[in-house]
């Protein structure tokens, strides 16, 4: 049940989310405090060292961070992240974040997002959210 509301309220999410889209990002699954984006690294992504500029792969851990953390249905935005970036990725890598809800308190959250090209880590970030009121979905739709 908590995966279908996840599954909804990404899909409604998604809709508007046309930074994601634009950077040619994937929404490949979403659960109860867990979302999996995919993100191909195009040639306009890497910079003036040949790698992808961190700004990309910050953009793609904070997009599943988003996706993880809104799954639930309540209006929830960032607080605060940081990133470490462990490895460099390079133009046509497949990147692809985990995020994870790791604990909760009142109306705060925090989120652990690993970034991986196959197997090797790339960036690991960590994701501070806070709930809004609000839903993204009506609360009528939850049981449709």
């Amino acid at each position: 049940m908590a995966d279908d509301l996840a599954a909804r309220v990404a899909a409604a999410m998604w809709a508007e989310d046309t930074a994601s889209a634009g950077l040619g990002m994937r929404l490949a699954e979403v659960g109860d405090g867990f979302a999996r984006i995919e993100m191909p690294v195009r040639e306009d992504m890497v910079n003036g060292h040949g790698i992808a500029h961190g700004g990309f792969v910050f953009c793609l851990a904070d997009s599943a961070f988003a996706f993880a953390c809104n799954s639930r249905n309540q209006v929830t935005v960032a607080q605060t992240c940081d990133i470490v970036f462990v490895a460099p990725a390079k133009h046509g890598d497949v990147l692809v974040a985990e995020a994870r809800e790791r604990t909760s308190y009142g109306r705060n959250a925090i989120y652990d997002v690993t970034v991986r090209r196959g197997a090797e880590v790339i960036a690991e970030f960590r994701g501070r959210s806070r709930q809004l009121s609000g839903t993204i979905i009506p609360e009528e739709s939850h049981d449709a």
